[in-house]
């Protein structure tokens, strides 16, 4: 009997995703742990390994079909011993469409409005370019041949900037250069997945959850002197200041555990261990890998730890246990010179921590002014788990180890 390859449920809040594409071609052999598809979702492109020996015989979805329903059968195996006959007049089992809660909505075996339309030469050529699929809409939208353009991304992959720099290379200027009084000329792009869930739940962060404030100063010129203290004596693993920031929210988070916490709906969750979720840039949008145990954790390791997360973050490498969860989040935008922000709170965690920039100004120290480097903190607090004295308290404990650094080392 025919082996079912059903779509995927690569998070626990996926319902659907995009087929990027396909490793095996129809006919060829796959063994257990072979890589046989790439599938994007709402945070990364993630590789899907076969669970079973076989022949990938029949191929129903194709690479680069978009907005796959989690569960849906996008493919058919041959155990060795078994002939092609064996597709013929098949019916997909009843068990894919038992397993997820989507197929309540969603066929699991496609019909034939579902299967990919005849091949045309353009989609033909779209699947054998390794590109994404943002990348391949901008490009059949201005007609440009993708085989001419030289790929960025991981393993020589198309993105979307690679589409747009060889437009900018062959388009002519617009007709606003001719016309400076006329409308301005502009382009709409389609949202990827993550756009619409980062719109989705930050839109539904604002408007649910009953967000304050709570910003202090801290001077950061011991730990400034510390870090290249450390630096200097260990060439082989550099600590940046975030690295000491997420070590002193972790610490921080030891002394207040009330502020470590989740809002349940008709409970509060309070954890046992500091884990600290960090925002990273990645290309269309941001995600948020976590650093566990945080407080348990010496600064050479939480270096090597985020530079490990970041790297794979930005290649669509990362475990989806390895970005979803955490009890407590971290975004630091000092590295782009901006002094002080509100950040959002990622539901169901309480709490978010903004970081700036150090600058530094002029402060009053035993009656006289002296120069300092600053760095203001922002907490972003959820009032129905965490209340004012509450976020004061962790604030004092994070601003106490900031500015006394050797307290990080203990």
């Amino acid at each position: 009997m025919p082996i079912e390859i059903l779509m995927p449920a690569l998070s626990p809040t996926m319902k659907e995703g995009n087929l990027v594409k396909w490793n095996k071609e129809e006919g060829e052999e796959v063994a257990i742990g072979d890589v046989i598809a790439e599938i994007e979702t709402d945070k990364a492109t993630m590789e899907v390994e076969a669970v079973d020996d076989g022949v990938l015989a029949k191929i129903l979805v194709a690479g680069g079909t978009e907005n796959v329903a989690v569960n849906a059968l996008i493919a058919l195996m041959l155990e060795e011993d078994e002939d092609a006959s064996a597709l013929e007049d098949y019916e997909a089992s009843s068990t894919s469409t038992s397993t997820s809660p989507a197929t309540a909505e969603t066929p699991s075996a496609p019909e034939e409005d579902t299967k990919p339309a005849p091949s045309s030469k353009t989609s033909n050529s779209d699947e054998r370019v390794f590109a994404t699929p943002l990348a391949k809409r901008i490009a059949a939208d201005k007609g440009l041949d993708l085989k001419s353009v030289q790929g960025s991304g991981p393993h020589g992959r198309i993105v979307k900037a690679d589409v747009e720099s060889a437009q900018t290379s062959s388009v002519q200027p617009t007709s606003s250069t001719a016309t400076p009084s006329g409308p301005s000329s502009f382009k709409d792009e389609p949202l990827n997945n993550m756009r619409k869930v980062i719109a989705r739940r930050l839109q539904e962060s604002k408007q649910k959850v009953p967000h304050f404030y709570l910003s202090v100063d801290c001077q950061i010129d011991a730990l400034l002197k510390l870090r290249k203290e450390l630096n200097t004596a260990q060439e082989d693993q550099k600590i940046s200041v975030n690295d000491m920031v997420i070590k002193a929210v972790a610490m921080a988070l030891k002394d207040v555990p009330e502020a470590n916490a989740s809002y349940m709906g008709d409970t509060v969750r309070l954890y046992d261990s500091a884990d600290i979720s960090v925002a990273v840039a990645i290309e269309g949008g941001l995600i948020t890998p976590i650093v566990f145990g945080a407080e348990h954790r010496g600064l050479t390791n939480i270096s090597a730890t985020m530079k490990d997360l970041a790297g794979r973050a930005r290649e669509g490498k990362l475990k989806p246990e390895e970005f979803q969860g955490g009890s407590f989040s971290i975004s630091n935008l000092g590295m782009y010179g901006i002094k002080q922000f509100n950040a959002i709170i990622n539901p169901p965690q309480a709490c978010i921590l903004a970081v700036g920039a150090g600058v530094q100004q002029p402060v009053v120290k035993d009656g006289s002014l002296v120069p300092a480097t600053v760095m203001n903190c922002t907490l972003s607090v959820d009032h129905r788990v965490v209340d004012g004295a509450v976020g004061a308290e962790f604030m004092n404990a994070f601003k106490k180890r900031i500015e006394n650094p050797l307290l990080l080392l203990i």
